[in-house]
């Protein structure tokens, strides 16, 4: 294996960098071809820098005797024999950072060697545990330049407890390392891009426990990390001196002049000395299990820098048991290592909720933004309650007229009525409407211009019925209070029946819902689009379900699988069914709704062995085309990312949270000419009613591309709970895709990625 080392500490010296020449040389005995290239002094707490505008300009190291300050440095490289080896070869020093070395030892030295297999930046003198360490260690950075240049990288440093740096425990520690590293070569995880390992200096480590950690979240608390210091006072100190004055100052107490009296800028000089008694601390009084902890207790720790293994709690109590069982099972094959609870340990433990909406704990999730997760925003009535719909639309036309909302989203009106009696008075301003009655008038049922009236606030196709007369409309309310027991007359007990008829009922058209108007009370009224009708499937009529994903504050996924939903009776244009009229030419109240709903909710018996849900893109007609196929996904695309937009305009009725999610159900209907039609936007879909055969794949599918954005991430930024995005491997997540990645592994188109200042 090629082996590419670099360091933070420079060459090999007994005062800054006691470990890098064991390393090297126990990498040589164990048969791997190792190729070094070091800062030519201390870089340590730089992090992952360059030196910007810098020329680089190297020199050539040759070590000396193990454990002895014997190497020397030249301008010109030692001519190694053709054939060699290169065990001999020089090391490679840069007037730089580890970054800078790590990149120049990949793509300007060694290329004669072949390609390199593994970074390691390391040993680093001391430990890169907990967040302030690992934040500001230039050995992490030069492991995350390898990382970042697609290479497999590992940040190794030694935690040492005392001065004395025995051989025989660095050899030791020397060869844990190789077993180790080798280790991870061999099972490195397809999501992880770097490790960091810590390996402390102690007697028998090679026996002691491997485990992987978390990184420890500490802060400094004693306030500044430097010193002040004479202006004319330490120009010219070493790097090297530095370095070992800063380590030797551990825990220090770091005193502070008074200036108090004085006015003005005083001149003076700074140097970093930073209290590591903050560190310490931090890990004495934190959990167990995180870095930190770890090697205090002499345990080899390795931490994955992009997959942050931090365990959450999960509880997953979906409403309908058919779509709980998905998730579990999508959550349990993507997350190997959380636990799932009854309470949690304390508020402020991380976890995540999917449950129904009355379910979910809004107060917890506002008080803790950054631990607690669920899956559904508190408001977002401007896009499912369809008054409020129809209000976002046209609030959004207003000022932006030439939307493609104008063209993809039907004539909408919107009215209030108590009673049927009211009616009249409820559209005096329904100017739409009004205006196509006068232009029905004198025309027979199959010519006229149709209406579909909702109630927004039912779900199931509760109350949907076809108008297009204001007598058709009257009959409707009026059948419903007819139709309404006495005894329930002025109750306020809210009661929906349902829309489906009964199985043993004779009378197969009566589809009415027997709603209580009163209670209902919002309704809007649609322009009835035409179907666009295949005749490969008995020509009924059918909507496209969609799943779209809302992330934060906020992304807007559209799950690239769809479903067709048909009606479960061949379409019939409104109006030509004769018995569906009175001897006015009105249609009657129980008119047979059944070629024109596609909701599954309102199906009882299907005529038809068809099924009346599958995949879009299982459908074979000869006119749903590939193109028109192709034209349709992007209609959804654009329109659905405009209507998030146009949501978020409405900040009083839609308010995503930073750490929510919801998955919605949002409905097209194509017309004859290819174009899409939002007919509505459902919060918590029936997934059971997309069919539990046909449309199951779709549904985990869906919910494994929720779970995927959600927990790891989307290729630009880290999933909730620290998780970078990847391919799910043996019950493990982690990894970092590109953007591209994640729509083809997860399925999850991103339509838009609006940054609400709520992040």
């Amino acid at each position: 294996m090629h082996i590419l080392v670099t360091n933070d500490d420079g060459p090999p010296s007994t005062q800054s960098s006691p470990y890098i020449h064991s390393f090297v040389k126990t990498l040589q005995a164990a048969g791997h071809a190792v190729s070094v290239i070091l800062p030519h002094q201390q870089r340590s707490w730089i992090g992952k820098a360059h030196f910007a505008a810098q020329v680089v300009k190297p020199t050539y190291f040759r070590p000396g005797r193990l454990h002895q300050d014997d190497g020397t440095t030249h301008a010109k490289p030692l001519q190694t024999a053709a054939g060699s080896d290169g065990a001999e070869e020089d090391w490679v020093l840069v007037d730089s950072t580890p970054a800078t070395a790590a990149q120049l030892g990949l793509f300007h030295f060694f290329q004669d060697r072949g390609p390199v297999d593994l970074v390691v930046s390391g040993p680093n003198y001391g430990r890169n545990t907990t967040s302030l360490f690992s934040l500001s260690s230039g050995t992490i950075g030069g492991a995350l330049e390898a990382a970042v240049c697609r290479k497999r990288a590992i940040a190794l440093s030694y935690a040492f407890f005392s001065r004395n740096h025995d051989p025989d425990i660095i050899a030791a520690a020397s060869r844990m390392s190789v077993k180790l590293l080798e280790h991870l070569m061999n099972d490195w995880d397809d999501g992880v891009d770097l490790y960091s390992v810590n390996v402390p200096l102690i007697e028998g480590i090679e026996g002691k426990k491997v485990m992987y950690t978390y990184a420890l979240q500490n802060y400094w608390a004693s306030g500044s990390s430097f010193t002040e210091i004479e202006a004319d006072h330490g120009e010219d100190e070493d790097p090297e001196a530095k370095e070992m004055v800063i380590r030797e100052q551990q825990g220090a107490n770091q005193g502070e002049e008074s200036s108090a009296k004085k006015r003005g800028h005083q001149h003076r000089h700074f140097t970093w000395t930073p209290n590591f008694s903050d560190v310490y601390r931090s890990v004495e009084t934190s959990e167990p299990g995180n870095d930190g902890w770890a090697v205090k207790e002499g345990l080899v720790r390795s931490f994955k820098s992009n997959m942050n293994p931090r365990k959450f709690y999960a509880f997953i109590d979906y409403e309908d048991f058919y779509t709980h069982a998905i998730i579990s099972d999508v959550f349990s094959s993507l997350v190997s290592s959380n636990d799932y609870f009854a309470n949690l340990p304390s508020p402020a433990s991380p976890f995540l909720q999917i449950s129904s909406y009355e379910s979910i704990p809004f107060q917890q999730l506002q008080s803790h933004p950054r631990t607690a997760l669920a899956n559904s925003y508190v408001i977002r009535k401007a896009l499912i309650r369809k008054h409020y719909l129809a209000h976002t639309v046209r609030s959004y036309l207003v000022k932006n007229p030439d939307s493609e909302l104008r063209d993809h989203v039907p004539v909408t009106v919107d009215f209030e009525v108590d009673y049927a009696e009211f009616l009249d008075e409820a559209l005096v301003e329904a100017y739409e409407l009004n205006e196509s009655f006068m232009r029905n008038e004198g025309k027979d049922g199959s010519n006229r211009e149709w209406w579909i009236l909702k109630p927004s606030m039912s779900d199931g196709g509760i109350g949907i019925q076809l108008f297009s007369t204001a007598q058709e409309l009257r009959n409707i309310f009026t059948k419903w209070e007819a139709d309404q027991p006495e005894s329930e007359v002025g109750d306020d007990h809210e009661r929906v029946q349902s829309a489906i008829p009964n199985a043993e009922s004779s009378d197969t058209q009566d589809l009415d819902s027997g709603i209580i108007t009163s209670q209902l009370r919002y309704f809007v009224a649609q322009t009835y689009i035409p179907p666009l009708l295949l005749p490969e499937y008995q020509v009924r009529k059918f909507h496209i379900r969609t799943y779209v994903l809302g992330v934060g504050a906020i992304r807007v996924y559209v799950y690239k699988e769809m479903l067709a939903l048909l009606a479960e009776m061949p379409y019939r244009t409104p109006g030509t069914v004769v018995d569906s009229l009175s001897s006015n030419g009105d249609t009657k109240a129980s008119m047979d709704m059944r070629p024109h709903l596609t909701n599954t909710c309102l199906q009882a018996t299907s005529d038809s062995t068809t099924p009346t849900v599958l995949p879009l893109y299982s459908l074979t007609s000869s006119l749903l085309t590939s193109p028109l196929l192709s034209s349709i996904t992007n209609q959804i695309y654009t329109t659905t990312s405009t209507l998030f937009r146009a949501a978020v305009a409405q900040p009083t009725n839609f308010q995503p949270l930073p750490n929510a999610f919801e998955v919605f159900g949002v409905d097209w209907l194509v017309d004859p000419e290819g174009k899409v039609h939002l007919l509505e936007v459902n919060a918590f879909p029936d997934f059971k009613q997309s069919g539990p055969e046909e449309g199951r794949g779709v549904v985990e599918g869906l919910w494994r591309g929720v779970l995927g954005v959600v927990l790891m991430g989307d290729g630009k930024s880290e999933g909730f709970f620290g998780v970078l995005h990847g391919e799910s491997t043996g019950g493990k997540c982690g990894g970092k895709e590109a953007k591209g990645d994640v729509e083809r592994k997860w399925g999850m188109k991103e339509v838009l990625d609006l940054d609400m200042g709520r992040r």
